[in-house]
């Protein structure tokens, strides 16, 4: 399990300096609730993106972004509201989103990297 946790940490720190490289402002990592963690929360412009990264070795197992299907956007919508309650003053005014970054390869830090806009 270690060796899973160090994948999903490391590829969650390239999705980080992926966002950073496009101008979005992360202000916050792996927050928890009672229903759960978002993985990053990042302002980009007049938006609030909610991140969800996926790390894979390899599509063996399907691509990243088949983990990301209805009921997970869901809980991600859920969780989304829940961070806005807890962090009101910083989500004002901003357009709420969800994103999804899929990491494939061996190494996480020069695996091939998607980043989806407003999975809805």
């Amino acid at each position: 399990m270690a060796a899973k946790d160090d994948l999903g940490r490391a590829g969650e720190q390239r999705a980080v300096s992926h966002l950073v490289g496009l101008g979005y402002d992360v202000v916050d990592r792996n927050w928890r609730c009672a229903q759960g963690e978002i993985d990053i929360v990042a302002v980009h412009g007049e938006h609030l993106a909610i991140v969800e990264v996926k790390t894979r070795r390899s599509t063996a197992f399907g691509h990243p972004f088949e983990a990301i299907d209805e009921r997970k956007r869901h809980r991600l919508w859920r969780l989304a509201h829940a961070w806005i309650e807890a962090h009101a003053d910083q989500a004002r005014g901003l357009t709420v989103r969800i994103d999804g970054i899929g990491i494939v390869g061996p190494d996480p830090q020069t695996a091939a990297l998607e980043h989806l806009r407003d999975l809805a």
